[in-house]
């Protein structure tokens, strides 16, 4: 029988419950996007010895992986809705890491595209259920950090992940790399089952009612659609993730073919980027949000489309820059402001919906998201990639990737769209859609 708290009490034990599950879904998400973006470490071992082409890898790392993610993420939760979202996420850790060690066994294209969408299908439980469960342990005014806090395992996982997959990579091969961190994933599910408890949902909104059950599929997506809010910063979403797993999955062939790195030093190079400078990004964000929405309910938004728009000089710089020092100091900056918005546009979805939809309404925000984003992205970049080749040669892949960026400068014009549908002291709800 699941374990229930009450996470309104301020006494040490309910504190000490709070923080506990914080760090169990920090754990489970930082496992989460390691085994997702092993990939694109790996990919260049895997390259060598499959004969896989960009175009190949490409939807390896986006459009495969992507389909069954994204879309097994909607039926998954709504599940997550109605029943324990503490055994949902134990069941996927468990499953997505079992399949993560067996790409090791791939011995090409298909085995391997076989194996990936098993990963897909079991991190598609994961963020959804991890996002409600955060709602109803943290109120309004304390869940954008809360959500940049677990946010932070996208960093993490990065910065843990991409140097000791290089280094496993560099010493026991790509193979036995996969069945490492896939192994350890599984020894992870007994330790966060007992870290991890399931709070009374919506207990901590302004005005708490009454659990309700989900609304019908059909009902709940038409009031999402209606929210012009919701609607626009899932289009915005979307635009700059094609641009964020683009430059995420294909900045390791980047650095290895533009300035000849080896394996391991493009692997801490990209600890850095995509860990250090996205955590400070991430958590600071959040923490900025935060203040600025006490001053006007807009600011969050406002400050989703100024640091994804930052992203673009940067990403620019990198990719012309003729210098290795100057394309990594671009590719800090880059990474810095390209997943800062990840805290401020969950937390804000998150508090537009009812609480009986809030795992429902993150699905329907990744699966926009991830098969736009990290399914064409990667692919797209891939398949120009292929195209530019016979003209640029290595250097094709540069100029894919400032190709791509067209995705984020689009996306900072549609998050201060959205803005134009809240007002400084209220932003729009599904009851006023």
């Amino acid at each position: 029988m699941d374990k229930t708290i009450r996470t309104g009490v301020t006494d040490a034990q309910g504190v000490r419950a709070r923080r506990m599950a914080l760090l169990a879904l920090f754990l489970v998400s930082a496992f989460n996007y390691m085994d997702r973006t092993i990939l694109s470490i790996l990919q260049i071992p895997i390259k060598a010895e499959l004969g896989l082409s960009d175009s190949q890898l490409g939807a390896l790392t986006g459009f495969t992986f992507a389909l069954f993610y994204a879309t097994l993420s909607l039926p998954i939760a709504r599940l997550a809705d109605r029943y324990s979202r503490r055994w949902i996420i134990i069941v996927s850790l468990v499953l997505w890491s079992s399949m993560t060690a067996l790409c090791g066994l791939a011995i090409g294209f298909t085995s391997l595209a076989f194996f990936r969408i098993g990963v897909a299908i079991g991190e598609a439980g994961s963020v959804p259920a991890s996002t409600s469960l955060i709602a109803d342990y943290y109120p309004p005014a304390k869940r954008a950090t809360a959500i940049s806090s677990w946010g932070l395992a996208l960093p993490a996982g990065l910065l843990i992940g991409y140097p000791v997959t290089g280094w496993l990579a560099d010493n026991v091969g790509w193979r036995t790399t996969f069945a490492i961190v896939g192994i350890v994933g599984i020894l992870l599910g007994p330790v966060v089952l007992m870290m991890l408890a399931e709070p009374k949902r919506g207990q901590l909104d302004p005005a708490p009612v009454a659990p309700q059950p989900p609304l019908p599929l059909g009902r709940s997506l038409a009031l999402l659609w209606r929210n012009r809010v919701f609607r626009y910063l899932v289009m915005a979403g979307m635009l700059h993730g094609f641009s964020q797993y683009a430059m995420m999955t294909w900045n390791a062939p980047f650095f290895r073919r533009s300035f000849g790195l080896s394996l391991g030093e493009v692997a801490s190079l990209l600890a850095v980027l995509s860990g250090a400078a996205g955590g400070v990004g991430i958590y600071v964000s959040g923490l900025v949000c935060d203040r600025l929405s006490l001053r006007d309910r807009r600011w969050p938004i406002w400050w989703m489309g100024i640091v994804v728009g930052a992203t673009v000089p940067f990403a620019l710089l990198q990719y012309f820059a003729a210098s290795l020092p100057v394309a990594i100091g671009a590719a800090i900056g880059a990474g810095t402001f390209m997943i800062a918005y990840y805290g401020p546009i969950i937390a804000t979805t998150q508090s537009v919906v009812p609480p009986q939809m809030r795992a429902f309404c993150n699905a329907v925000l990744l699966l926009s998201f991830n098969l736009f984003g990290l399914g064409l992205g990667p692919w797209v970049t891939g398949m120009l990639s292929d195209w530019l080749t016979p003209q640029f040669g290595e250097q094709a892949l540069r100029y894919a990737l400032v190709l791509v960026l067209v995705g984020s400068l689009l996306s900072a014009f549609m998050f201060f769209h959205a803005a134009r549908f809240a007002d400084g002291g209220h932003q729009e709800s599904l009851s006023d859609a």
